[in-house]
């Protein structure tokens, strides 16, 4: 059943003007479709957050999910909560499926993480070689729809300390792979040594990027390389820690170090022009729902302004995920009663929320 063309009359924050915005199917536009139905005549709107980095194919536990309806259940509490547009950066559970379905958030899948044999979450990744490494990053890419995900460090227990994962020359190997294969690559990366041979083999995203330096973020400023803090994961680093001490005390200490140095670097790569966008790594240790909360903490311990966090957890990140652009909008579009740019804390509380031309309960 097709639903009804509606119409929002409100501040339309991509462009700060009041709009008569008008929904028909699944294209947003700006004019008179004759009969729609008029669904709100005040508040702030823009087209539907992002969570640039999370997991709907892992729960609690960094447990994989056993069916697509505990995928559909993570999925929709990212939706009510305003989220219309999901990069899932890495499930161990395949959905395509899921891309297509009408009340749940788009969908951008990575496919599986690609780890070494015994060095990540046991269970969620294809565990491969370095020599396998490639092929392996070449068949993700087209299982996926646009990105694949490698695990650039994790901790090394013969050293005691983070370490990275593959060799540069691997690495570089498997992200040229991916793009001759048509997609882009994301790669999780804690450590100094990774994220430096992450962003020199051209990756397109630094996922969390604890152990950026300056010259790395100007390298990823001139390469256009995006940087999705999860500063909600980095939040959890000194329980990580705690758990460690015992055994792993270096360890232990270098997360402690780069967690207190972390908000420092997500300012100097905002200051220096690398794209940043809002990601929760919601899946396994953090909830879903919390995009919000992400974004806060971009604003409280980063700096950043509040209209850049706007745009990082809507227009732009839904532009760099293929999602619309400033002409051409899809049908989403998330209400807000009061002006998030005067408190932030509004996001958290989303008063209309239009879903690929439908008006969600």
């Amino acid at each position: 059943m097709t639903s009804p063309a509606l119409h929002v009359r409100a501040v339309w924050l991509p462009d700060d003007t009041v709009r008569d915005i008008y929904i028909e199917g699944d294209h947003l536009g700006f004019e008179p479709i004759p009969g729609a139905q008029t669904v709100a005549t005040a508040g702030y709107a823009l087209p539907g957050l992002v969570d640039a980095h999370c997991h709907i194919g892992i729960k609690r536990g960094a447990v994989p999910v056993e069916n697509l309806d505990e995928a559909r259940e993570l999925a929709r509490i990212d939706r009510d909560a305003g989220v219309l547009a999901l990069r899932d950066a890495g499930s161990p559970y395949p959905y395509p499926e899921l891309e297509h379905e009408t009340d749940l958030p788009r969908l951008v899948r990575a496919g599986r993480h690609l780890a070494p044999p015994k060095r990540y979450l046991r269970g969620v990744a294809i565990e491969c070689t370095a020599e396998e490494l490639p092929i392996r990053a070449a068949e993700q890419a087209r299982l996926g729809s646009g990105w694949i995900k490698l695990v650039g460090d994790w901790i090394d227990r013969a050293e005691g300390d983070l370490g990275p994962t593959y060799d540069a020359d691997v690495l570089k190997a498997a992200v040229d792979a991916a793009h001759a294969a048509g997609a882009k690559v994301a790669v999780h990366t804690f450590s100094e040594a990774a994220v430096a041979a992450v962003v020199r083999a051209g990756v397109d995203s630094v996922e969390h990027g604890t152990g950026l330096s300056t010259e790395l973020i100007d390298q990823m400023a001139r390469q256009g390389t995006a940087l999705i803090p999860t500063m909600i994961n980095i939040a959890t680093f000194d329980d990580i820690a705690a758990v460690a001490d015992p055994k792993f005390p270096v360890y232990a200490d270098h997360m402690r170090r780069l967690k207190a140095g972390f908000p420092e670097v997500v300012r100097a790569a905002h200051d220096a022009g690398v794209p940043i966008y809002v990601g929760t790594d919601a899946g396994g240790g953090i909830d879903h729902g919390l995009a919000a909360e992400e974004m806060l903490l971009l604003r409280d311990q980063a700096g950043m302004s509040t209209a850049d966090i706007l745009a990082a957890a809507s227009w732009n990140a839904r532009r760099w995920l293929g999602l619309g652009d400033d002409e051409h909008h899809l049908g989403d579009l998330v209400l807000y009663e009061e002006d998030p740019r005067n408190d932030l804390r509004v996001v958290r509380a989303p008063s209309r929320v239009v879903l690929r031309g439908r008006l969600l309960a």
